[in-house]
């Protein structure tokens, strides 16, 4: 079918349906809600059988709704209703959520239901459980409507008719306000996780207003809302039974830092540990584990550097393979852009972050003491995605979302080594096209084109789990000298017929012209990305009812 995807933002969970119906046959496009008459442009455009909104803001135009079956996709149970679905079930702790995929009709939220599925709630950030509980839901519940939707044309079948319920208001700060004389850690914890991502909770530090985000219970006791100390970035807050490390906070007008480049002052604070628990080193029996979990996948100057020693510590221990394990979020998404375009120079730091980043990569590209494995449990895209084909072998979870391109933030070249790891995975030609492709790719075709070497795993735990075993038995096997001695004469083959080196400085010399030549595309695609701008218009590889030349295809309706 012609399926148009009405959406807020080309988010994680629209990517994830993008990839999984696209695979099974349907041709997709997209069109951002901007307006009434966009939208209703759109759909005169392309014809759409079915209409699939999986995140929106506000409410489908009726002129579009009475002649077109429009599916919303509810981030809330059956009878759930509301913009703040999702914040509302984290704050009152519930056991159990879901996702409800409902027909459009006047009353927002209250349409015939299509398809429903549920999920238990485990304690964490909105965000996460938007990337993993919510849209693994939401890709079941997407498919069965589908498959619904010819029995329903056919009279067979009749979507269920639910009584409708109060609308939950959306959540306001008042509503989220931590009263700090009185909230436990689990309380405050529920009231940051229900506002991570956006809008955060207003509240002050150091005497000043701001938002927080990015919260985890720390140990630690003292008089409730003081700020007891500082962890890395972060500070610890007290609370009536216990304590919270803050990571991130934003002031007004300003971007989402990290605490103590928010707010310089945190650097008085007495410093309660070395180790913020951001990278994580364990082993079992010959495997080396390394995590890393940095805030959105994001990872700063000073955070490569941090990860290419703890690293390089790995390479020394007396183990047989090292697996990269990001964490259960995402892999990683590259460099940082909001501390770049927070610095006294972003041209500079851009330069800083991106050579930090080639330094980890080639560290683990030169290693030969090793087997190396990318485990990837979250998404992966731009720099991050390149990072991960460093290591010998890549693994993702089912489902796992890869962006591997930059095209997308200002027509950036892109570095981290990719003209030497991209084409000896997938070739020169198929390399070329994927940089050019600039859309989300699933795991199946990710491995179909060699990008990755398996993918597996049911969810982040059960993925990590298989994936340890599997390099276990990697570093247990009877011929694993051989494959290690092929990779050393492999990568001596590679340095002969072209140095790291030279690659590096041709990806660089294009990187430096991004960062300091006389085209700003960069520089104003991350100040519109950091700054969340709303979208003026959708991009041309998205819609592609805009492209030139595009004509409908003669068929009936499925």
């Amino acid at each position: 079918m012609r399926i148009l995807f009405l959406t807020h933002a080309f988010n994680s969970l629209t990517q994830r349906l993008y990839v999984e119906l696209t695979a099974q046959g349907h041709e997709i496009s997209i069109e951002f809600d901007i307006n009434d008459s966009v939208t209703v442009e759109a759909v005169a455009l392309f014809k759409p059988h079915l209409i699939l909104a999986p995140y929106l803001r506000r409410a489908i135009p009726e002129v579009i709704w009475r002649e077109h079956i429009c599916l919303i996709v509810h981030p809330g149970i059956v009878g759930d209703r509301g913009p703040s679905a999702l914040d509302w079930a984290i704050i009152n702790g519930v056991a159990e959520w879901g996702v409800t995929v409902l027909q459009a009709e006047a009353e927002m939220d209250a349409g015939p239901v299509w398809a429903a599925e549920t999920f238990a709630m485990p304690a964490a950030k909105k965000s996460s459980l938007y990337r993993n509980e919510v849209t693994e839901a939401a890709v079941r519940a997407v498919k069965a409507a589908i498959e619904r939707l010819p029995d329903y044309r056919a009279g067979t079948w009749t979507p269920q008719a639910v009584p409708v319920q109060p609308m939950q208001p959306l959540m306001s700060q008042s509503d989220r306000a931590i009263a700090w004389a009185r909230d436990d850690t689990a309380t405050v914890l529920r009231k940051v996780h229900a506002a991570d991502g956006f809008p955060g909770v207003a509240d002050t530090l150091f005497g000043q207003a701001c938002h927080i985000h990015d919260a985890r219970a720390f140990p630690g006791l003292g008089t409730p809302g003081a700020l007891l100390g500082r962890v890395g970035d972060g500070v610890v807050r007290a609370t009536v039974d216990g304590a919270v490390w803050i990571g991130h906070a934003k002031r007004p007008g300003g971007i989402k830092l990290p605490v103590a480049v928010t707010f310089p002052e945190a650097t008085e604070l007495p410093v309660l540990a070395d180790d913020d628990g951001v990278i994580r080193y364990e082993e079992r029996g010959a495997v080396g584990i390394l995590h890393f979990d940095f805030y959105n996948g994001a990872i700063g100057t000073a955070a490569c550097e941090r990860l290419r020693v703890a690293y390089q510590e790995a390479r020394q221990r007396p183990t047989k393979v090292i697996v990269l394990a990001g964490s259960a979020d995402f892999f990683s998404n590259g460099l940082d852009l909001k501390r770049i375009e927070a610095a006294d120079s972003p041209p500079d730091e851009s330069w800083r972050n991106i050579n930090a980043m080639d330094d980890l990569c080639q560290a683990i590209i030169e290693t030969d003491s090793h087997l190396t494995v990318a485990a990837l449990q979250g998404n992966a895209g731009a720099g991050g995605a390149f990072l991960a084909l460093a290591a010998d072998r890549v693994w993702a979870r089912d489902g796992v979302i890869l962006n591997p391109h930059y095209k997308n933030m200002g027509n950036l070249y892109g570095s981290e080594y990719w003209t030497y790891l991209l084409p000896r995975r997938v070739g020169a030609d198929k390399a070329a096209e994927i940089m050019r492709h600039r859309l989300p790719m699933g795991v199946a075709e990710a491995k179909s084109l060699g990008f990755i070497d398996a993918h597996f795993g049911a969810d982040p735990g059960d993925f990590l789990t298989r994936a340890i075993q599997r390099a276990d038995n990697l570093s247990e096997s009877t011929d694993y000298a051989e494959i290690l001695a092929a990779k050393r004469a492999q990568r001596a083959a590679d340095e002969l017929t072209k140095p790291l080196a030279g690659y590096r400085a041709e990806e660089l010399k294009h990187m430096q012209r991004n960062f300091y030549g006389f085209d700003p595309s960069y520089h104003v695609a991350r100040h519109h990305f950091v700054d969340r701008t709303p979208h003026s218009w959708t991009p041309r590889h998205l819609a592609r009812h805009r492209e030139l030349g595009w004509v409908v295809p003669e068929d009936t309706v499925p």
